[in-house]
């Protein structure tokens, strides 16, 4: 009999999340998902291992792709906020580099796994497209802010802007090639700068 199922249950504390069997839980899937792989990713194994009950885990997780979300909110390598550096360029460039930062280690290989029951699964397809949506209202407001200042032109779709740049960040994260230079990463912004500046007069 392992620790885990010699030691009492956590209490259920209905809808309110209760901070420490909430880190318990966390950690719990967190562990699971790393020893295991997704193959082996379960509710019930994450229920066993945190000493949780599974009615409390889907009462504040209505599914595992929602869990492992909030997996990856919490085990971030790096906090990542949208910069405010004061011209576009800079922008763009710690925007990329934050995304490919974020994306290294534990954080990456667990959002991996979310992609990965989102092609699968539509509830996982569900929690991975409102995540991207809210991230995409979040950082076209960079872009809309360079064009507050001129710097782009107006007729420039932001949110396109951003997914570029974010839809290259997971291709990298896909095939595990975070690694990159900061020649690279200047190369790229070079590119989508080209074709969202003021063009020359005439």
């Amino acid at each position: 009999m392992t620790e885990a199922e010699t030691k009492p249950a956590r209490r259920s504390i209905g809808a309110t999340r209760n901070p420490a069997s909430q880190e318990a839980i966390l950690q719990a899937a967190e562990a699971v998902l790393l020893e295991n792989g997704l193959s082996g990713f379960s509710i019930e194994a994450v229920a066993r291992r945190a000493r949780a009950g599974k009615p409390t885990i889907y009462r504040w997780w209505p599914s595992q792709a929602a869990l492992l979300l909030d997996v990856y909110h919490c085990r971030k390598k790096v906090d990542f906020n949208f910069p405010d550096k004061g011209n576009v360029r800079d922008d763009l460039r710690a925007y990329l580099k934050g995304l490919l930062a974020t994306w290294q280690g534990t954080s990456g290989a667990i959002f991996r796994c979310v992609v990965a029951k989102a092609q699968g699964e539509p509830e996982a397809f569900a929690a991975l497209s409102a995540y991207m949506a809210e991230r995409r209202l979040q950082s076209r407001r960079l872009v809309e802010k360079a064009q507050e200042r001129g710097e782009v032109r107006a007729d420039v779709r932001p949110e396109l802007v951003t997914e570029m740049l974010s839809s290259f960040a997971w291709g990298r994260l896909l095939t595990e090639r975070l690694d990159i230079s900061d020649e690279e990463v200047d190369a790229v912004i070079d590119t989508v700068l080209a074709g969202i500046v003021p063009r020359p007069a005439g």
